[in-house]
């Protein structure tokens, strides 16, 4: 399998909002208030508006359901949609949660970005599936995206 590089996506959210203890886990959800991408062939911000809907499921990952818009610094819109999964030893995952910095080789965090855009100029994007491997900082989420060739 080949790849290539596409961006890195940076999101900032606002305060976590708890919905609790549901049929299928814990969910969890973290609003999008902005973030910026930036890569060989696009780049711009990430627009508020969208959310990342986490589900701790009773094995201790967390299923991710993003769903953002970004706009590239030429004015085109494109709508991202991934899941993704998330996990890692119960005294790491306690870390991150208390807000500590923890190296990403600790833990396991891919996504499965897709992408919609009717923009002719990013077009290409349709027609790809990319690959996300994500990070926790202290002030925002971040995925090294690659395009799967």
């Amino acid at each position: 399998m080949q790849s290539r590089s596409l961006m890195v996506l940076r999101l900032a959210t606002a305060a976590i909002e708890e919905v609790g203890a549901t049929p299928h886990g814990r969910l969890s959800i973290f609003p999008i208030i902005g973030g910026s991408f930036e890569g060989e062939r696009l780049r711009g911000r990430v627009l508020a508006g969208g959310g990342d809907w986490v589900l701790e499921r009773g094995d201790g990952t967390r299923a991710l359901d993003v769903r953002i818009t970004l706009r590239t610094d030429d004015g085109h819109l494109i709508y991202v949609q991934y899941p993704g999964r998330f996990h890692g030893a119960p005294d790491v995952m306690q870390r991150i949660v208390r807000g500590e910095v923890v190296d990403a080789s600790e833990y396991y965090f891919r996504t499965a970005p897709l992408f919609e855009t009717a923009s002719e100029k990013y077009g290409w994007l349709n027609g790809i599936v990319a690959i996300g491997i994500g990070r926790r900082t202290r002030q925002q989420v971040a995925y090294t995206v690659h395009a799967i060739l």
